[in-house]
This record gives C-alpha cells, structure tokens and sequence, in this order.
C-alpha cells in the first residue's frame, strides 16, 4: 500500500475514530486503526467490539492496500507533524511494517494484517429517518447528565430512544434517560420513518461519541437502526453501535401527574444561590433544604461538621407551605439544561417527585426525587 494524504483531513479523521480504541486492549489488533487505501481515498475504521467508527478522506492513492496500526501512535504522530504538510503512509513488502513520512520526519510503525481486523456486521437496519444535527444533539445534551453509571442496572446505562404516538403533528421522537434518582425526558416531532421503530437503549459510551460527532457540524444525521444495532451516518463518519440489550423501565410510571403545588423562579439566581449555600454541603450528603411559603423561598443547609448557610429568594408560590430537601449537584444540573429565564417546579410533599420545567408544557421535562433533610 502507498498513498498521500493531507495532514489537516487525517488529523480529523483519526480524530474521530482513535476515541473509540482503548487504551488498553487485551486483544492486540483492537488497540489498531484500520487503514485501507482504494480508488475512493483512504478509509479508516476503528473498533471495540462494541462499537464502530469508519471515515474516508480524500487521497493520492497510486498503490491499493490495506493494513493496521496503533491508533493511539498514528494520531500522535499525525499530531505533531507540521501543520499543512502532505503525509505519505506505505507498507514493507512483507507487511509487517508501515513507514510514515512528511517533510524531514521518519516513521516506522509495527502493523498488524487487516485480515485479522474485526467487522462489526451490521446486518438489516429496517428503520431508517435523518434528523437535524442541532435536534440530535438537543436530544442528547438535555439528557446525558441523567445517565446511570451504576453497572448492576445495565439498562440503564444509556438513553432510551422511541416513538410515541400524539403530539398533534404524527407522533414524537423521546430522549429519556434516568438514574433512580432523577429522570429526563426530552421530545421533538418524529422525523419521517421514525415512527414504528423499535425502542432501542443507546449506551453511554456510544452518546458521548455521537455527541463530539454532533458538535464537528454535520448538517444532517441518517438513523438507521435494527433491535440490536444503531448506525449513525454524518458527513463522511458512520458509527456503529450495539444496543444495551435489556428493557428500560417504564418511566411514565413515575412521572407525577397530580403535583398541585407550582413555584416558579428565576432560574439563574436559584441556580446560583444553589451552588452558593452548598459550598457548606458534605460531599457524602449535599442535601439542600428548600422552605417555601408564599412568595419566599429560603434554602438553608446544615452540616455538622463545617456550619449553615441560609439564602432567601424571591419566588411566585401560592399554595401552602412546604419544606422539601433536594441533593444539590442534582438541582444544579437539572437548572443547567433549562433554555428558558426561570424554572417552574411542580411539588405535592417533601416525600414524593417533583416536576421540573423551563414552563409547564415545554419539551423538556425533568424529575427529581427529594432527600430526607
């Protein structure tokens, strides 16, 4: 194999699909990106079993080939190479090896042969839709953070992506993801062919790269999926990815419908009287006490260890008195990914979930469930 790339488009390239290798790899070829040079450029693809990235880049190809070499190397060195300097990779006769060069600087890299490399065979997708990159990655950003890391619940390690009927326009596409603590659930109207797809759990690792991919500004994402796997396709970079094979909860259930008590606030001074008064929080309990009665708001925390602190707000509230405790880094993140100017929290007592919102009705919708303070 002999082939002239840019720097600039392999860089990128590499960019994208070195993320998906591990550092550490039992298996050796799996610690390897993926080069094969075609009439079509230069493709690489990288993988972990569980999921795939390839990319094709624009290249002077005067000799066809494959091979495969450390991914984490090759992106280093591509890295520190002079910026606009054209890249010539090429291939020992035995094919052992893989020589990089560019302007004054020498490579010799160990490759391994690509027939060992696995393909992770996608089989039949049969639901298919392409959605906006800003929908996507709407989806994604206002529920990631609820995620569950907790690997004994494995289904819920991910956000749960379906179609459900309503929403006046011929269904929504749903964003959910939940720890037990908190839930997020976030929806847009169904882009075309995605009603009747299968509820798939997407798992954590594969959002977080979809989410960079998102960012890099592709237009439009194409969706195809099947029970078990996703395949995402942007400009010029398809991921693949298995499906957390189990079945996520049904997260209506806890959804509170009857929450009569509405407190609306600003959101910004509440997020940061918020992250104020649990500056005295412990690490192991960061329980923040909210005291409402009609128009006040006071939070107060108490930790034996270290003092109080108390703040009072401002807030629209009608109902009865209520004192309800909330884990702060939870209020916090929730108030994070609210658009709007102000929060409305929809509460019924300190022991059952409360309801939160930029506004009542909005697409955004977030649970919390309260602490014991």
């Amino acid at each position: 194999m002999r082939v002239t790339v840019e720097r600039a488009a392999l860089l990128k390239a590499l960019g994208h699909v070195h993320r998906v290798v591990e550092r550490r790899n039992t298996i050796p070829i799996l610690s390897n990106v993926l080069l094969r040079a075609d009439a079509s450029g230069l493709g690489l693809k990288a993988t972990d079993l569980d999921m795939e990235v390839t990319e094709t880049v624009a290249a002077d190809v005067p000799q066809p080939g494959a091979t495969t070499v450390p991914a984490h190397v090759i992106y280093d060195i591509v890295r520190k190479l002079a910026d606009g300097s054209q890249i010539s990779l090429e291939t020992s006769a035995d094919g052992a090896q893989m020589q990089i060069r560019a302007g004054r600087s020498r490579f010799m890299l160990q490759a391994l042969p690509e027939t060992d490399f696995p393909d992770l065979a996608a089989g039949e997708m049969p639901h298919a839709f392409t959605l906006p990159a800003g929908d996507l990655k709407r989806l994604i950003d206002k529920t990631q953070f609820a995620i569950s890391t907790e690997e004994t619940r494995y289904y819920l390690n991910g956000i749960f992506l379906h179609a459900v009927d309503g929403g006046g326009s011929g269904g929504l596409l749903r964003a959910v993801a939940t720890d037990g603590h908190r839930l997020a659930r976030v929806e847009l109207p169904a882009p075309q062919g995605a009603l009747g797809m299968p509820g798939v759990i997407v798992p954590r690792k594969a959002v977080a790269e979809i989410q960079k991919l998102v960012d890099d500004g592709a237009e439009e994402v194409r969706v195809e999926l099947s029970s078990a796997k996703v395949r995402l396709t942007f400009a010029g970079v398809v991921l693949t990815s298995k499906l957390i094979d189990g079945t996520f909860p049904d997260y209506q259930r806890v959804i509170p419908t009857g929450n009569d008590k509405r407190l609306v606030v600003d959101r910004d001074v509440f997020a940061k009287a918020v992250d104020r008064v649990s500056t005295i929080s412990s690490e192991r309990g960061r329980a923040v006490k909210l005291a409402v009665t009609e128009g006040r708001m006071t939070l107060s925390v108490n930790n034996p260890d270290s003092g109080s602190a108390t703040e009072e707000l401002e807030v629209d509230y009608e109902a009865s008195g209520l004192d309800i405790g909330f884990n702060a880094r939870y209020l916090l993140d929730i108030t994070n990914q609210l658009d709007g100017d102000t929060a409305t929290f929809m509460l019924a007592d300190p022991g059952s979930p409360t309801l939160i919102q930029d506004r009542e009705g909005a697409p955004a919708l977030y649970v919390l469930m309260p602490m014991r303070v």
